[in-house]
């Protein structure tokens, strides 16, 4: 991060600060209480299957990535590339299957592209994060085929919080952790008035090596050479932003720009490091109640600037490059008849480059243009959804910038991938409720996908792209019932994908050496030959989840002076074949069984629970390690206290209780760096935040 932009971003958070108590008023928050993602006209029950987080709960889960925040979510894992870089996993789906947005746009990093790579934002500066399970390439493109992950935020203002007068509020968190010795702290201030909205946040968070319940060999200079810590695991993150908005009588537009930087070990190799910084422009806005056959048009643009270099000791390795841009408009029209719906259109443009001795993928530029369409038609009984998206996808491969770097093969390819959806939500009755979702959708082959060449150390492979590959297509449905009565609730999802051309990479049987040299006589040098190919494939699967009042208002036993106690349940389970071969597929999650007793009385809040999964044997026959089972128990305490016109929230929670060694089936470390990254062993976290 420039360190002009963080010492002036921090001067105004402070400066806002020392303001706040005597402006603090408690207005209603900003962010809209209903389920943006994947619900355009903003109708309170959707059709998809989706989960938020925020608020405490938020809180009280957050981690140091976003894969590890999410991990544990009904259909939700994390690809968990140690404790530093975690993309989500949704129902099996990992990598440029599931799209991570910044308030509905695109983030326009480069974590798809490899394992190693972090998602560029920290779940500190995030207020509310969505899920969407399932399809959603026909509001996002075919890179959200798997699903979507939304952090919002408020840093460009959508309303106004505050009157005429004016007024500032805010929050400040900080907190420290024993497994990895770490220190995080995140300040958030906004301002204004009726006609004007400002925004500031900064963040900073520092751990070193995480603590684990085994002995692991570590070579990097300075370390011990055996110790109960996963080597190369520190890290050193800091972000900020700044944002602001004019409002007008029907709508607003407004801008912000977000620094992100990030240094950290990649822990596959002992002294590899990553560097990484990305800077994101990012421009919104809403025109309501205008004339014609358009009743509202949203308008979102982002410009990102993304690089980051892999170090070996003190060495440069391999520098990616990412700049992208984004374009995004969603026009409402005026009911037909009963029938509501928004028309929209999305431009993104992207160029990225690798260089250095070991980059597996060219220089390559990526154009996308899409129209999409999403109807709604209320019923008496619940309604329809109905909608299609058809992209226009460049993909140009320019080789390398390196002249003595040929190995890359240049061209281009265009694709049109077509997305069509459908569903229904019935109410059965008042406490009951079936959802029923039917998806085709396509996706164009990234540009790695294509035409990479290379070793890649984080998958410990050397990959080679297919420039011949074809469009992924699926075509999925999803079924879901959900109860409520009072304060228990049940939710069951069932679902099923089959994949033409499912794209992956394949064993070719041989080996290489990073030279490129074919099956190389030094076993300590061979890499694993992989060459990206499609298959069919098949994915099933189930989730079920909710909550069971034991005691208080509403419960199965009435004892109002304890307070409430809630039982907090769920499931998934997840199966996914190459159909060609018969094999399982790679990386899937076993069974997981979860519950959590929660207890509130009064400013204290209390949870205890636990995480079985099942050991995973069902695995390709070579290619990945089988994973035995394991619990990992967590308990959180908390206590909310005012503090003049404000409030505090003091938070303490211990993650894996009992020191439980285990290693995760969707890690590509377990199979190609085991045993360095088993998860993270005993760890308790204290923190504190004040909502003013």
């Amino acid at each position: 991060m420039s360190p002009h932009f963080s010492r002036g971003a921090v001067a105004a958070a402070v400066s806002l600060a020392c303001l706040a108590p005597v402006w603090a008023q408690f207005e209603s928050a900003t962010l809209k209480d209903v389920t943006v993602t994947g619900n355009p006209l903003g109708t309170p029950d959707a059709v998809a299957p989706t989960t938020r987080l925020e608020g405490d709960e938020l809180t009280l889960r957050r981690q140091g990535t976003l894969g590890q925040t999410l991990d544990g979510l009904p259909g939700v894992g994390s690809t968990y590339f140690g404790p530093n870089a975690s993309r989500p996993v949704i129902r099996g789906l990992d990598g440029d299957r599931i799209r991570v947005l910044q308030n509905s746009g695109a983030m326009l990093d480069a974590s798809a592209l490899s394992f190693d790579h972090a998602v560029p934002s920290d779940p500190l500066t995030v207020e509310r994060i969505e899920v969407l399970r399932g399809p959603g390439a026909l509001l996002y493109g075919g890179s959200a085929v798997g699903g979507v992950v939304n952090l919002i935020d408020n840093r460009i203002p959508r309303a106004p919080q505050f009157d005429a007068t004016g007024g500032i509020t805010g929050a400040a968190e900080a907190g420290v952790s024993t497994g990895n010795k770490g220190r995080d702290g995140a300040v958030l201030l906004e301002g204004g008035n009726d006609r004007y909205g400002l925004h500031v946040d900064v963040s900073k968070r520092r751990t070193e090596d995480v603590s684990v319940p085994v002995d692991l060999a570590c070579s990097r200079p300075g370390s011990a050479e055996q110790a109960r810590r996963i080597c190369n695991s520190a890290s050193d993150t800091e972000s900020g932003s700044v944002g602001g908005s004019l409002f007008f009588d029907h709508g607003y537009l407004g801008a912000s720009v977000t620094d992100y930087r990030s240094d950290y070990g990649t822990v596959a190799e002992d002294e590899v490091t990553i560097g990484m910084r990305s800077r994101r422009y990012a421009l919104a806005g809403e025109w309501r109640q205008l004339p014609g056959w358009f009743s509202s048009i949203k308008l979102q643009a982002a410009h990102t600037r993304y690089r980051h270099t892999e170090f070996e000791g003190d060495e440069v390795g391999t520098r990616f490059r990412n700049q992208g841009n984004d374009l995004r408009l969603e026009a409402r029209h005026r009911p037909i008849g009963p029938l509501e719906g928004v028309v929209g259109l999305q431009l993104d443009s992207n160029r990225f480059s690798a260089e250095g001795e070991e980059a597996f993928a060219p220089a390559s530029r990526t154009r996308q243009a899409a129209l999409f369409v999403y109807e709604e038609l209320p019923t008496s009984w619940g309604k329809w959804t109905l909608g299609g998206r058809v992209e226009r996808v460049r993909v140009r491969s320019d080789g390398s910038s390196d002249p003595d770097v040929t190995r890359f093969e240049t061209g281009e390819r265009s694709f049109t991938p077509l997305s069509l959806a459908g569903g229904a939500l019935v109410k059965l009755s008042p406490a009951w409720q079936f959802t029923a979702n039917v998806a085709h959708s396509e996706r164009a082959p990234r540009d790695y996908e294509l035409f990479a060449n290379g070793p890649h150390l984080a998958t410990a492979a050397w990959e080679t792209g297919n420039a011949s590959l074809a469009k992924e297509k699926s075509n999925s449905v999803d079924l879901g019932l959900a109860w409520q009565s009072g304060p228990h609730k049940a939710a069951l999802n069932v679902y099923a994908s089959r994949f033409t051309n499912y794209i992956g990479l394949a064993d070719t049987g041989n080996t290489r050496s990073a030279e490129g040299e074919i099956n190389p006589t030094d076993p300590e040098e061979a890499l694993a030959d992989l060459r990206y190919a499609g298959v069919r494939a098949r994915f099933y699967g189930a989730e079920v989840n909710g909550t069971l009042r034991l005691l208080g208002a509403g419960g199965l036993g009435r004892a109002d002076e304890v307070g409430t106690l809630d039982f907090l349940w769920r499931a998934d389970l997840v199966r996914a074949t190459n159909l060609d071969s018969g094999e399982p597929l790679p990386r899937i999650a076993p069974a997981r069984l979860g519950g959590t007793l929660s207890w509130a009385r009064g400013p204290w809040g209390a949870q205890l629970g636990v995480d079985l999964l099942r050991a995973q044997r069902r695995v390709p026959a070579e290619g990945q390690r089988a994973t035995d089972g394991y619990a990992l128990w967590n308990a959180a305490l908390s206590y909310r206290m005012p503090l003049g016109s404000s409030e505090l929230l003091w938070f303490a929670r211990v993650d894996n209780i009992t020191d439980e060694l285990a290693y995760s089936a969707v890690s590509v470390l377990t199979t190609t760096a085991f045993p360095k990254a088993p998860l993270p062993g005993r760890s308790a976290r204290l923190g504190v935040r004040l909502n003013f």
